[in-house]
Parts: structure tokens; C-alpha cells; sequence
């Protein structure tokens, strides 16, 4: 395997967050690199690749060096060639989107609505806007710390109820582009519950586990009080000090733990192009 002798990991001034500098992903890793890597995803949750210039297959193999990848609902939007690659973007082609233009319009974790949801994204910008087309990311180990001692009594051992539809219908009235399902689809994406608090499989610390995308309820409690207790704490999922905001610069690949971190997508301008490749790779069952 190929060696790396300048890989540095500096992290970012934010609650989270670090950039890789001296690595070319065109080349296969060293050992030691990737285990640095590995080692610094879980302590920083979002790891930032500027300047990489690597094509779709390239992708695919660095994101399998840390699992088996999960292929999204939305097969549409499939890069041609390549299942592994959700294209999120907002070019039409023909009058037809070529990608899902509005992914990440809510705070959520990536397949929290799966049994096994994502261990992790990777998105690699193709085409950016001029302006806007920025990523928030919440560090939900700093919001489960950071809570007060008598909400996490209050949550710790409660469960919640994911769903791919919860916002669906909601997101296709502000797009109609974005696709009705199939029968077959809406049975892949079946509710499931998760617990509200869930333990890092890798490091043992624990995290916030519920989104305004994909929560629905939490179960075992009366409806009201439910409502009121996701208010509460998505308010602190959107709190600045617990947030690291990603400014793309061309070719950037970003990796992220959905386990760890929450991400919302700020927007662009309708009018200006951007073009995106995402990866996902499995992760366990929620603990």
C-alpha cells in the first residue's frame, strides 16, 4: 500500500470539526493513515478533504474501507453506473431533476429511519454555487453533555419513532419535482423506533438520537407531551455553540458521523448550480 508522510489533522476553531491536509485519495492509503483517520472521525465527528479531485469509483472504494454502503430510497437519483451514489443537486436536465435537490432541508441523521441506520456520509462537491450551498453541523455528544441534569433523567431511557415520510409530503409541496413513491419504496422505508439517547458503538459516549426530519413521536407517552418534548430539544440541537458550519470550496469531501453529529443544509439560490456525490455507509443497530 502507498505511504503518506505529510498527514496532518488540525481541528477546526469549533465545537467540532477537523481538516485533512496532505492526502491525495487517488492513491490507496497506508495502514497508519487510515487508522489516523479512523482515529480522528471519532474524536472530531466531521473530517474535512479539500482538493480532491477523485472520480465517482474512487469514492466508492475510500467510503467501503469503513463498511458496506447502503443504497438510498430514492434509486432516481442514482448516479448512472454507480447505485452507491445518491446525486444531490439542484440541476434539471430536460426539465427533469437530475438529483435531490432539497436533502438536508431539515436538521436529521442520515438513515436514522433504517434498523441499521448510517454509520457515516461522504459528499464530494462537483459543482458549487457563488453563493450559499453551506452545511450546519450539530455535535449531538455536546448537546446530550451540555442538557440539563433533569431532562436527561427525563429522556434517557425513552424511545422515539423514525420515519422516512414524516416530512415527505411536507418537502413535495415546496418541490413538485421531488418524486411520488412507489409501493416498493414506502415498504423499505417502514417506521421504526429508536432509543431518544443513543451509545456511540465505538467510543461508548452517548448522544442525542431524535431530528426534526425524521421524529415523529416518542412512544409511550401521551401525544402532547411528546410534541413538547421534541420542541425542547431540537431547540438545542440549533444552538450555535453546539454547531460547525462547513463552507464548500471546490472538490471538497466531506465525512461525517451520522452516530455523532446532526446536518442541515442552509440553501442556495434556485438559480445557481450545485452538484454533489453521496456516499453512506452502514452502521449498527441503535443501543
Amino acid at each position: 500500500m502507498a505511504v503518506t508522510t505529510e498527514l496532518e489533522i488540525r481541528p477546526f476553531d469549533a465545537p467540532l470539526g477537523a481538516e485533512v491536509f496532505g492526502l491525495d485519495l487517488r492513491t490507496p492509503l497506508s495502514d497508519l493513515d487510515f487508522a489516523r483517520i479512523h482515529r480522528a472521525h471519532l474524536d472530531y465527528h466531521v473530517l474535512a478533504f479539500r482538493d480532491q479531485r477523485i472520480t465517482p469509483e474512487q469514492q466508492i472504494a475510500f467510503s467501503r474501507l469503513f463498511g458496506s454502503l447502503q443504497i438510498h430510497v430514492l434509486r432516481q437519483f442514482q448516479l448512472a453506473g454507480h447505485p452507491e451514489i445518491l446525486v444531490v443537486s439542484n440541476i434539471k436536465e430536460n426539465g427533469q431533476p437530475i438529483g435531490l435537490g432539497d436533502a438536508g432541508h431539515f436538521w436529521h441523521s442520515d438513515l436514522s429511519y433504517k434498523e441499521t441506520p448510517s454509520l457515516g456520509s461522504l459528499l464530494h462537491a462537483q459543482e458549487l454555487p457563488s453563493e450559499g450551498g453551506d452545511t450546519l453541523f450539530s455535535n449531538m455528544h455536546r448537546v446530550w453533555d451540555t442538557l440539563p441534569a433533569e431532562l436527561r433523567r427525563t429522556i434517557r431511557d425513552l424511545r422515539a419513532e423514525h420515519t422516512y415520510l414524516a416530512k415527505y409530503e411536507e418537502l413535495q409541496k415546496r418541490n413538485p419535482w421531488r418524486p411520488n413513491l412507489s409501493a416498493e419504496q414506502v415498504a423499505e422505508v417502514k417506521p421504526v423506533v429508536q432509543p431518544v439517547v443513543r451509545t456511540h458503538p465505538e467510543t461508548g459516549r452517548q448522544a442525542l438520537f431524535v431530528s426534526e426530519h425524521f421524529t415523529t413521536r416518542i412512544v409511550d407517552i401521551p401525544e402532547d407531551e411528546s410534541a413538547q418534548l421534541l420542541a425542547e430539544l431540537f431547540g438545542y440541537i440549533e444552538r450555535a455553540e453546539n454547531i460547525y458550519r462547513h463552507v464548500w470550496s471546490e472538490h471538497d469531501l466531506v465525512f461525517w458521523d451520522n452516530r455523532s453529529v446532526q446536518h442541515l443544509a442552509t440553501g442556495c439560490p434556485d438559480h445557481l448550480r450545485r452538484k454533489l456525490y453521496r456516499t453512506t455507509i452502514e452502521g449498527d443497530k441503535p443501543f
